[in-house]
């Protein structure tokens, strides 16, 4: 049977990601290293490579290898003439009832989030359960990890919402030339960018409210065995309710490929509070700079006594930040010519004073990057 070039490739790689779940190599090494032993204690001849595949085949690696390996058939819609065929990795895990599919590069480290679901979101208890074809509210989740951004698919909103998605995270290096390279370990220790989770709430006039924004370090798979762990998210609210809880995200962390050699859980816990302490280094360093700068400015003329100067601010989650932590520079290419249209642009953003239980003065709330740019306001 000949196979055209994209369905060779596309078979190599469901192979090569198989041959990589049941890790092979491993087996392929402890195989080797038993007949090497036996060959050394007998007197048989040198061992051939006919000899190690019938040590294969006495084992039941490659019986193994054939009984766990499926094939998913797909139809092919809406592909024309010009539509470059997709390499794709299609397997199927015993473990769960869905096919994965995804494009995986074999020499990059990636980590697989996956979202199993919800429960505890108590301000929904009483919500009875959507009928067929009627308009509810919905829960959405988007993600951020460095440079990427992923959004899961609208669910309705519930005590236990259905939030049951997969994200495929690429994990690489920042410097010149290395993006390209498998991190390891190590590599990936010294990586303290978190994984941002924002939960937005879209009511039926599509109003968005923003329910929760978690900061996830992803580095307790690093210590797993079996490079794969799970456990239980609690996201708390935000503004005035960042110390309540607003429900519970059931989430598993996997390593694709595998790490040979996994870290210590000490050492992990160790580089945890090493940037801990650096990180309160700085705040206490700038807030000793900010009160000396506010020495001088009051010292210029008595009018700055009565001025207004923001130095700190809340962000959604209660935590005082330094308000320069809050620009960004937006780099918008051709789509903003001029600062008028700069102008316009930000004029067109919708506003929305902070809700406060009980009403009460002016309440107000500084967001992340990532939750306004979710939010939308």
């Amino acid at each position: 049977m000949c196979l055209p070039p994209e369905k060779a490739s596309e078979l190599k790689q469901i192979i090569h990601n198989h041959l990589l779940k049941m890790d092979i190599h491993g087996k392929i090494r402890e195989v080797l290293a038993e007949t090497v032993k036996d060959d050394q204690g007998s007197s048989h001849q040198p061992l051939s490579e006919a000899d190690f595949v019938r040590a294969l085949q006495r084992r039941g690696i490659i019986d193994n290898v054939m009984k766990d390996l499926h094939f998913t058939q797909e139809t092919a819609t809406n592909i024309g003439p010009e539509s470059p065929p997709k390499p794709a990795a299609h397997y199927v895990d015993q473990d769960s009832t869905h096919i994965k599919k995804t494009n995986i590069d074999p020499s990059r480290r990636y980590l697989y989030l996956q979202v199993l679901g919800g429960k505890a979101f108590l301000e929904h208890l009483q919500e009875s359960e959507p009928l067929p074809g009627q308009v509810c509210s919905t829960f959405t989740l988007y993600l951020h990890f460095r440079n990427q951004r992923f959004r899961s698919k609208p669910v309705p909103c519930a005590c236990e919402p259905d939030l049951k998605e997969g994200f495929l995270l690429e994990i690489h290096r920042d410097g010149f030339g290395d993006g390209s390279k498998m991190v390891d370990a190590t590599t990936m220790l010294s990586m303290c960018d978190p994984v941002h989770m924002v939960l937005i709430k879209t009511d039926t006039s599509s109003e968005t409210t923003l329910v929760s924004s978690y900061f996830l370090d992803w580095r307790t798979v690093l210590s797993s065995p079996s490079c794969k762990t799970c456990f239980a998210v609690e996201l708390m609210g935000v503004g005035s309710e960042s110390k309540i809880p607003a429900g519970v995200l059931t989430v598993s962390l996997e390593l694709f490929p595998p790490l040979p050699e996994t870290l210590n859980t000490d050492i992990i816990s160790t580089q945890q509070s090493l940037e801990r302490q650096r990180t309160a280094e700085k705040e206490r360093l700038f807030l000793v700079y900010a009160k000396q700068w506010w020495r001088e400015f009051l010292e210029i003329r008595s009018s700055h006594q009565s001025k207004l100067v923001k130095i700190f601010a809340q962000d959604e989650n209660g935590v005082n930040r330094p308000v320069c932590s809050y620009v960004r520079v937006l780099r918008a290419g051709r789509l903003l010519e001029s600062p008028r249209q700069a102008a316009r642009f930000i004029s067109l953003l919708a506003h929305e004073r902070a809700p406060v239980v009980g009403g009460g003065g002016k309440q107000e709330q500084w967001c992340t990057l990532m939750a306004f740019l979710c939010r939308g306001k």
